[in-house]
């Protein structure tokens, strides 16, 4: 695996690469107006794009700006769907290739055969194996303040400046970073997004991995999580931890930051954790019976078939099959 990125921009810029990065982007989706028309034309847009992309006039379009409630309120600004496939195919083509086999074992958002559920069950396995070393311990708990919207586009930029040697990579990524010319945040929604916010705090990881030495360590997006021995273990990598942050990414802890013994188990990805079961939060139990008693009212009042409020419950039904569940699963599905 080399040690940088060069010499790749045009060896992966083709029109099969970018027809992937179409056929991918547009996955569930197909029945979308924006979608429908570029499909009448694809091999017209493809070609135009690879060209502009070759050429280095391509131009990042505008956002279409809109706000979700779900799980909380949030900004969602959404590319046009012509930048959505060079975005695919930046990060499938280069940056995934190169920097997922160097990201920490234990960070697991965005990433291909990861995800919620493999974090909260190695969470997990980490707590047995921790109260079998040390019986008692504690529990670093950080969630970064506003992740998103602070993250400095400089210093992203330095940290990939350090491991892309290819200048028109670079090109690309200033054109997609800078195309709403704000210096700070990146945009919920953009697939480039999720993957530069992984590379941000992948310094992070190896901060806590490689110079403080904590062994037990996991995160989940902006959410991470030590288990130390002791309560004064616990009390100085938190020290370390912000001044790290605040020094060199320019970001800060927000209040749901704690401590908490061992015996208290711990929130994550959605689930209550402890050594030897992983419950649904409560918050997670009320927001699935609202959209089971909203399903069944939809279909009883003839807007929805069974076959689509079962594709729509697949995710939920997900959420519950790691979980200790069955008196919930008892109750829902009875009542």
């Amino acid at each position: 695996m080399p040690k940088t990125i060069r010499n790749v921009y045009y060896k992966n810029l083709t029109y099969e690469k970018l027809l992937k990065a179409h056929l991918d982007a547009r996955k569930g989706k197909g029945s979308r107006k924006e979608i429908i028309l570029f499909n009448l034309k694809q091999e017209d847009y493809i070609k135009c794009l690879l060209e502009k992309i070759k050429n280095e006039t391509y131009k990042h379009g505008g956002y279409t700006v809109f706000y979700v409630a779900e799980p909380k309120l949030r900004k969602i600004e959404k590319s046009k769907y012509m930048d959505r496939i060079v975005h695919r195919w930046l990060v499938d083509n280069i940056l995934k290739p190169y920097f997922i086999p160097r990201f920490i074992q234990t960070t697991y958002a965005c990433i291909e055969g990861r995800g919620m559920h493999k974090a909260c069950l190695d969470m997990q396995k980490m707590m047995k194996h921790c109260t079998r070393i040390w019986n008692n311990y504690y529990i670093l708990k950080m969630d970064i303040a506003k992740y998103f919207d602070n993250i400095d586009k400089k210093i992203l930029l330095d940290i990939l400046e350090k491991r892309i040697k290819d200048k028109d990579v670079m090109w690309l990524i200033n054109e997609i970073l800078y195309a709403n010319k704000r210096e700070k945040g990146l945009e919920i929604g953009n697939y480039t997004s999720q993957m530069f916010a992984n590379i941000y705090l992948n310094e992070y990881d190896w901060y806590v991995k490689r110079d403080l030495h904590i062994k037990y360590f996991s995160r989940y997006m902006d959410d991470s999580i030590l288990l130390v021995k002791t309560k004064k273990e616990a009390i100085q990598a938190l020290e370390n931890i912000k001044r790290f942050l605040k020094e060199n990414l320019h970001l800060e802890l927000n209040s749901k930051t704690q401590i908490f013994k061992s015996s208290q188990g711990v929130n994550y990805c959605g689930y209550k954790i402890n050594e030897y079961r992983l419950k649904i939060r409560d918050k997670g139990k009320k927001k699935l019976k609202k959209k089971i008693k909203y399903l069944i009212y939809e279909i009883k009042n003839g807007k929805m078939t069974s076959k689509d409020a079962k594709r729509y419950l697949a995710g939920h039904l997900g959420y519950l099959k790691i979980a200790n569940t069955r008196n919930l699963k008892l109750k829902i599905f009875e009542e």
